[in-house]
């Protein structure tokens, strides 16, 4: 296992055909997810009752797949009928005061290395776009692939939009970015933690395993990916 990989980060792209692709938890933000600590915000600061994390319990036990938390991911029960106004202005003082001081020096170094080559550089996650977007405003990144959340009259629904960005959601969010902004694949980078990013960085032609997870050790080491520790 190598502390880094070592990528052409000189080799520039002034037109910006090559991309940069980072998930973000565990990844740029080492450990426990961005949106589980947010929600421990609201939780200890009242902005969730009791009731909402039991049905957010309840939905899981039902909708168990695998033993998977990707229902939860899908669904945020604990944002229904919470309004954007309110909860916008909370998540980006939560990401600038509580998220940006735990971002990996390696990772942000590998980062800054990427836009100073003129890549086009993009964080892919499926944590909710409002606690990714900050985060990308802070870093300079310009591009942002983030959970969508559906709202109507009475704010969010707790719904997700289509397409998700986890899996083959990530895969198909690189693919078209990449017809869109005249982006090789084949000369680009792509950085994740867990399953959830195989399909990202089996997209592109230099993927880098980063802090493994769940298994990612062993599966990196069957496609022969490099892997590195950005804690």
């Amino acid at each position: 296992m190598s502390d880094s990989i070592k990528p052409p980060y000189s080799q520039s792209s002034p037109e910006g055909t090559i991309g940069a692709f980072f998930d973000v938890d565990n990844t740029l933000i080492p450990g426990q997810s961005i949106e589980i600590r947010f929600v421990r915000y609201l939780w200890k600061n009242d902005f969730l009752s009791k009731r909402v994390l039991i049905d957010s319990g309840l939905y899981l036990l039902f909708n168990l797949l695998e033993f998977s938390l990707r229902p939860l991911r899908e669904r945020k029960i604990y944002l229904t009928d919470k309004r954007p106004e309110g909860i916008e202005p909370l998540a980006k003082w939560f990401v600038r005061s509580e998220i940006c001081p735990r971002l990996s020096l390696k990772g942000t170094t590998a980062l800054a290395q990427h836009l100073q080559a003129g890549h086009q550089v993009a964080l892919v996650s499926g944590t909710p776009e409002f606690l990714i977007r900050p985060l990308a405003h802070f870093l300079d990144v310009p591009n942002v692939f983030a959970s969508r959340l559906e709202t109507n009259g009475d704010g969010y629904t707790g719904r997700v939009l289509a397409p998700y960005p986890y899996g083959e959601g990530k895969r198909r969010l690189l693919q078209t970015f990449a017809e869109s902004h005249g982006v090789d694949l084949t000369q680009s980078y792509a950085y994740g933690d867990s399953p959830g990013d195989i399909q990202a960085l089996e997209s592109v032609g230099h993927p880098l395993v980063v802090n493994p997870i769940r298994g990612m050790a062993k599966i990196a080491r069957k496609h022969r990916w490099p892997i590195a520790l950005w804690a």
